[in-house]
């Protein structure tokens, strides 16, 4: 860190940040939960209060600084109390995501060595118990809820660990904070295993300095004055875009954080809570931008016909004000009213409050984040990687390219070997992976990151992201071809909810697809199909000769090399639970391909070539769900 940047940020680590916005901003909001039907509130003090309880009882419990302690839970007060606890208390934090199944938790607890390990409820408890003999060296397990452990595996309650009814004294809290200044820019804050698309997950090892710059960097970049409102959380907090951009960003810039109930009550709790911000995947703004097209084609010609207009003159709005940057005139005024007729409406829907959402984890379709300018509710891609902080680039209000993931973030630096990877530099790379040499050495080249990834960056500096290089497909012909592009616009298809694109070493390209099944269920109800489930409806003749409709259109702007000869249509959309997607719902290639193999394969077994007018589909309804 350059000496000019250690004097802009204020504070050797995040707990430190607390400590001084616990002054600072002592009454404003800090952090909110649902909890008995309504939301509790913590302001920065009584938050901060919490904080120095969790220390004082970790270090009782006698955890040692250094000390990796495991977080087992999804979003929620508990998670950033005990995470800030853990850092007061000089331990290192090692979350799992709460989607983890016990044996995929006890090797994340094992290999990071957490004696100590949070959880949020009996859920997530027995998945531990049911994996008991495999973590040996757990010694104590707190709860973020109340219930009976077994003998085992004890539990206790993060109330009781923090001896909730016993205010922090003078001592107490001059003792801690002499810890909390003791901590150096250089110490873990966590280590983060990634989440296995590639492999067996690596810890990420990130210091108190890779986080707190990054995120003092991206409140830079937003705009201080944008942090300080309402952030709705939902993505995982084991997630490092969520913890970085969504928790350490908001409380360092004295925002507030509302907790969703859950990823299945976002829409009811963004009309509670009325948010300013969002930090989000793409997979959020796809079904948004699919629920409203549905919707529209509901309505009467008249007001498909004002929908349609309204979007047509966004469109020119939002380039010649945001990426043209030129005078907007009468231009502006259409807009207004436009808005007012049609826009406003739309945002109500997200509580009439929100500002902008942050968008990373994967590519965001062009089209889809050029609609949600349109509506007035601005997403500003960015990029990065777990071993970045994560972000190194970002786009912005004043400084936005569509289909860019922005410009370099803080003092972020970019290289393209021969190939288009992108190589990276900066305060915000990560120190290595935890306990493995060999891939700390492999993930380096001349002191530069390779991120993986096939880039390019324009004259202004804007950097676009073209796909990861091990997912680049190189067919049988030679071809290369990057399978997230494609992917991302057959999703625009009304039909299509999911598409994974098959092809490496192959002679063609195959698709699985998931459809959209509010759509299809309306399809079949138009033709009079018969059907007794959702797996008769998608094994239909006329439900295929559809969609192999679909997929021609897709073809017909193509190069040959490019278009799906073939695809498998699944009754069921790919999810976390079935093992197809990582909690931040990228697609994990492996574990479908490893899924539907025979029948991948089987799509091969006669030449594709001469399919292009009419692909095919060779499913059987349910047998593709197994």
């Amino acid at each position: 860190m350059t000496e000019a940047r250690a004097k802009k940020l204020p504070y050797r680590s995040i707990p430190q940040m607390m400590q001084v916005n616990a002054e600072k901003y002592a009454d404003r909001p800090a952090i909110s939960f649902k909890k008995g039907g309504g939301y509790i509130t913590l302001n920065y003090q009584q938050f901060y209060s919490r904080i120095l309880m969790t220390a004082r009882g970790l270090r009782k419990a006698g955890m040692q600084a250094g000390d990796r302690v495991a977080i087992f839970s999804e979003n929620r007060a508990g998670w950033v109390i005990a995470d800030m606890g853990i850092q007061a208390a000089l331990g290192i934090s090692v979350p799992v995501y709460a989607t983890n199944t016990g044996v995929q938790a006890a090797y994340v607890i094992n290999h990071s060595g957490s004696k100590i390990v949070f959880v949020s409820d009996r859920s997530q408890y027995e998945k531990l118990l049911a994996v008991r003999d495999q973590i040996p060296q757990v010694e104590m397990v707190f709860s973020f809820e109340r219930f009976l452990g077994e003998r085992n595996l004890p539990v206790h309650t993060l109330y009781q660990l923090s001896e909730i009814s016993y205010p922090i004294q003078d001592k107490e809290k001059q003792q801690i904070e002499e810890q909390i200044a003791s901590i150096d820019s250089t110490d873990l804050i966590t280590v983060i295993y990634t989440s296995g698309t590639t492999g067996i997950p690596k810890g990420v090892m990130l210091t108190q300095h890779n986080m707190a710059i990054n995120a003092w960097d991206g409140i830079q970049r937003a705009g201080e004055a944008q942090m300080t409102g309402t952030f709705l959380s939902f993505l995982p907090l084991s997630h490092v875009l969520e913890r970085t951009a969504g928790y350490y960003a908001v409380l360092m810039g004295g925002g507030h954080i509302a907790f969703a109930e859950d990823v299945n009550k976002v829409v009811e709790n963004i009309l509670e809570v009325k948010p300013s911000a969002m930090i989000s995947v793409p997979r959020l703004f796809e079904k948004i931008y699919s629920r409203i097209y549905e919707n529209i084609h509901l309505l009467g010609p008249v007001k498909r016909q004002l929908f349609h207009s309204a979007i047509a003159t966004g469109h020119k709005y939002i380039h010649a004000k945001y990426i043209r940057h030129q005078s907007i005139g009468l231009l502006g005024l259409k807009y207004k009213i436009y808005d007012r007729l049609v826009f406003r409406k739309i945002r109500s829907r997200f509580g009439g409050q929100l500002k902008f959402f942050i968008c990373g984890g994967a590519p965001l379709d062009k089209t889809i984040n050029e609609f949600m300018w349109i509506i007035g509710i601005p997403v500003f891609e960015g990029y990065g990687l777990t071993e970045t902080s994560p972000a190194i680039a970002l786009n912005s209000l004043h400084e936005n390219r569509f289909g860019s993931v922005g410009k370099a973030l803080g003092d972020t630096e970019f290289k393209l070997l021969e190939d288009g990877e992108l190589l990276v530099k900066g305060s915000a790379v990560m120190r290595g992976y935890y306990q493995d040499q060999k891939a700390t050495a492999n993930a380096f080249v001349d002191g530069w990151f390779k991120t993986g990834d096939i880039a390019h960056i324009d004259e202004q500096g804007y950097v676009y992201i073209v796909d990861r290089k091990k997912e680049i497909i190189v067919t049988a012909g030679g071809k290369n071809i990057a399978p997230q592009p494609l992917e991302n616009t057959l999703k625009l298809d009304k039909y299509i909810s999911q598409a994974y694109i098959h092809g490496d070493t192959k002679p063609y390209l195959i698709a699985i697809l998931t459809p959209n099944f509010e759509r299809l269920i309306e399809f079949g109800h138009e033709k009079h199909i018969n059907y007794l489930s959702v797996d008769d409806l998608v094994a239909n003749e006329q439900v295929k000769q559809l969609f192999a409709e679909r997929i021609a259109l897709f073809n017909k702007n193509l190069a040959s090399y490019q278009t799906i000869k073939k695809f498998i249509l699944l009754p069921r959309e790919f999810s976390t639970e079935g093992g197809e997607l990582t909690p931040t719902m990228k697609l994990k290639r492996k574990e479908i391909y490893k899924t539907y193999k025979d029948k991948i394969e089987q799509l091969y077994q006669h030449n594709g070539e001469g399919q292009n007018s009419q692909p095919q589909s060779e499913n059987g309804g349910k047998n593709e769900a197994n």
